[in-house]
């Protein structure tokens, strides 16, 4: 018995590792993958970083059939660790846990995968260790808080022949897949994009002090270990330059990233305003608005972005705009349409109605000018709104990347958002906060995108 359990983790092990490589390149049909990929042990992981983002990403992946926690680690014991830990015991998946992320290294010899979620200076560090340690890597946004780090990272992955997927999940989320792949590439129902306007607001109560539980402090040793000062420093790294890269680089990256991607172009110049002008106490811009330039193939874009920590007016969406058309869209639900411009024919949109690849539009009520007011003759008239024929279904955010991840590893499919798309974002958005500072537009080169 012990025999055949040995050869069954070797034939498994052996398996991900050349589906994987393979993968890169191809996808395998189903008889190619075989019985294997049902097995409820067939994907062991480990968890690197069990806080707030480190759980969202533990529940997603948790939903995913086949795959299988074997470690968490995580530096605060009292808290996050146990927390983790505990609803993974509660479903059954049986792990060790760990402080020290090499001692799980060392220790944990059936890993296929690690999840890391740890804060963003610790990124490169982690990942590097992980992929030398023959590990795939799925490793949450910004990727680095320093070009440096990213790129590290991204010739690890190279060197090494193990995936690393950068969590941009966007790029997996159906519904843009849907909408870039049918509509914007596919259909060009949007013409030519010349503008794109994206933000994501954030309310007071949403950026104030995280705190933490008073008899669960980390002492200070541990803290200055693991390149903290203070417990309130651990909570809130965010705030803090060498840690983060401030809202930009935590919440913008994500939109950012869909520009270049629904664009297929990296930008050639931005320039950015922001400041510390209501938050106290912290390192980083409380608000940035950017404005970058892009060249593409049909001409020049131009693209607005704005995040602000004070007011949650709107919430978070991308607006495209094209000569025929533009596209509101969001990971919230409440984003989701096509509006048709005036002056384009109906009936060159009926097609890709009667196609089923929007839904029939909403039409606007007719606008009726308020007591004796004229309407102005500029002004143009409201567009027919068609939405979007595809959801969620019901899933996490996060579960459509993961799912990809774990899928190229086992050799069906590619990565959505590998280590070079990865630093092509982190190099867009961490020049912005340059851009803040100098206080003028700034220029990228070609070769600034290359790893």
């Amino acid at each position: 018995m012990s025999n055949q359990k040995t050869n069954n983790k070797i034939d498994r092990r052996s398996f991900l590792r050349s589906t994987a490589a393979a993968g890169a390149s191809l996808a395998f049909s189903p008889a190619a993958f075989g019985a294997s990929a049902g097995k409820a042990d067939d994907i062991n992981i480990a968890l690197l970083g069990c806080g707030a983002q480190g759980m969202v990403l533990m529940e997603a992946a948790r939903r995913i059939p086949g795959i299988r926690f074997k470690a968490v680690c995580d530096i605060w014991t009292a808290y996050n660790q146990r927390r983790v830990s505990r609803i993974l015991k509660a479903y059954k998946h049986e792990h060790n846990t760990y402080v020290d992320y090499q001692e799980m290294l060392a220790k944990e010899k059936d890993l296929d995968a690690v999840i890391i979620a740890t804060p963003d200076f610790r990124h490169s560090e982690h990942t590097v260790a992980c992929l030398k340690a023959g590990l795939h890597v799925y490793c949450e946004k910004e990727m680095s808080n320093t070009l440096d780090g990213a790129k590290k990272m991204a010739v690890a992955a190279k060197e090494t022949g193990k995936l690393l997927q950068i969590g941009h999940q966007r790029r997996s989320n159906p519904r843009y897949r849907y909408v870039y792949e049918k509509l914007v590439s596919g259909a060009k129902i949007l013409g030519r994009i010349t503008t794109i306007n994206g933000q994501w607001n954030r309310s007071k109560a949403a950026c104030e002090d995280l705190g933490w539980p008073p008899k669960a402090e980390l002492d200070q040793a541990t803290l200055e270990k693991y390149g903290f000062k203070s417990m309130q420093q651990f909570k809130n790294w965010r705030w803090y330059k060498g840690m983060g890269g401030g809202p930009i680089v935590d919440l913008g990256s994500h939109q950012i990233d869909i520009y270049s991607w629904f664009l297929g172009a990296n930008p050639r110049s931005v320039m950015a305003s922001g400041g510390i002008d209501y938050w106290k106490g912290r390192d980083w811009y409380d608000n940035v608005m950017a404005v970058f330039e892009y060249e593409t193939k049909e001409g020049t874009a131009r693209a607005f972005y704005q995040t602000i920590t004070t007011n949650s007016s709107r919430g978070y969406f991308e607006n495209f705009m094209g000569d025929e058309g533009s596209l509101e869209i969001s990971e919230a639900s409440g984003y989701g349409s096509l509006y048709r411009e005036a002056w384009v024919p109906a009936e060159n949109w009926d097609k890709w109605v009667k196609m089923g690849y929007i839904k029939e539009p909403e039409q606007p009520e007719e606008e009726k000018p308020a007591g004796d007011a004229v309407l102005d003759v500029r002004e143009s008239p409201e567009p027919p709104s068609y939405d979007i024929p595809v959801t969620m279904e019901g899933k996490p955010y996060h579960q459509p990347h993961l799912e990809n991840f774990f899928d190229a590893i086992k050799g069906k499919a590619k990565l959505n958002c590998p280590a070079e798309i990865g630093y092509e974002t982190a190099v867009t958005v961490l020049k912005v906060n340059d851009a803040v500072a100098a206080g003028r537009k700034l220029e990228f080169k070609p070769e600034d995108f290359e790893v």
